[in-house]
């Protein structure tokens, strides 16, 4: 019998360990191969983004579960997916500056495609061989508190609540690591439902951390001052 769809995308995710698309790129790889060969023959002459199998508004897991697109896991995704791209807009910002960090970006955008892979694995309805391929461990979290601590010790210390600001790099960052609270906000519950690893909210609480530092390390680098919150009258 052959693999099933979720399988042949877990497996394609975690061979090359990069980005194949977005998170939810996993519905449309599904729905092409539930077609079989004749739908992949079709694909091979006209190839096209759309499916149409969600117009009903259901979706699928890894696992091939159908659930509405409103359920938490999706909601997960969808913010996951966000947050990686808002990195990209500020990987693009950062990049133009000749900053160091943007390698720590792009692992980091390879890495949500992991986080994702996992929410998009329910382990109410996974098989082990689903769980194999999907599995999220603490090493990436580890890494990321080793980022934090180097780049912590290369600026002075915070002595005041700053707003977003210090220059487009640290602005853009600044946004990515509101969305990142978000994304672990919506993971959160399906951590807790015991649906999925809690190394993905870990990572994310981790992920907001980080960005609050580059996005400090970045207005510093290019000189430009944070702006200091102060009370209103």
């Amino acid at each position: 019998m052959p693999l099933s769809c979720a399988r042949r995308l877990a497996a394609r995710l975690l061979s090359s360990r990069r980005p194949v698309g977005r998170p939810l790129g996993l519905r449309a790889y599904c729905e092409e191969e539930a077609g079989g060969s004749d739908a992949r023959k079709r694909k091979s002459k006209t190839p096209k983004i759309y499916t149409k199998t969600g117009d009903k508004g259901f979706s699928s897991t890894f696992t091939g579960e159908r659930r509405p697109k409103d359920d938490p896991v999706f909601e997960a995704l969808g913010t996951t997916d966000e947050l990686t791209s808002a990195i990209g807009l500020a990987r693009e910002f950062a990049l133009e500056k000749g900053h160091t960090f943007v390698e720590e970006l792009d692992k980091i955008q390879c890495v949500l495609q992991d986080v994702a892979s996992n929410v998009a694995t329910p382990i109410s309805s996974a098989r082990d061989s689903h769980l194999k391929r999907t599995t999220f461990s603490e090493k990436p979290v580890m890494e990321l508190e080793e980022w934090i601590d180097r780049y912590t010790q290369q600026l002075p210390p915070l002595t005041n609540f700053i707003l977003p600001s210090g220059g487009r790099s640290s602005a853009a960052l600044h946004l990515a690591r509101a969305i990142c609270r978000r994304a672990e906000r919506s993971v959160c519950p399906i951590v807790q439902a015991g649906e999925t690893d809690p190394n993905t909210a870990k990572y994310l609480n981790r992920l907001s951390d980080f960005l609050f530092t580059v996005a400090r390390y970045a207005a510093e680098k290019e000189g430009n001052k944070e702006q200091v919150y102060r009370r209103t009258e």
